[in-house]
């Protein structure tokens, strides 16, 4: 699986997660809605780490560079959070305005 792949797998998986809390806002009071803006970083971090092993990546491992004299190696744990963080950000956003608008 590629990067591309992995960031579209993790997107639908955490529109599914926000779909869920989206729901659970709707029984719980003010502060505990927002509470679940932190229930749903720990899910991106679980979802990374899931999707990870049931593809076999290893997250500490070195990312193979493309640029051999990079003196910086980064692992696929961050480049998968660089490519994610966009998706990651915009789904957090839309399920702020939704439990704060309930």
């Amino acid at each position: 699986m590629n990067i591309d792949e992995f960031r579209a797998e993790l997107e639908t998986r955490l529109l599914i997660e926000k779909q869920y809390l989206t729901q659970e806002a709707s029984s719980v009071n003010a502060e505990e809605r927002l509470e679940l803006l932190g229930k749903f970083n720990e899910k991106y971090k679980e979802l990374i780490k899931r999707l990870a092993i049931e593809n076999g990546i290893d997250l500490n491992e070195s990312y193979p560079s493309e640029n051999t004299s990079d003196s910086e190696n980064l692992t696929y744990e961050q480049i998968i959070l660089g490519k994610t963080m966009s998706v990651y950000d915009r789904l957090s956003d839309e399920l702020y305005e939704e439990i704060t608008n309930i």
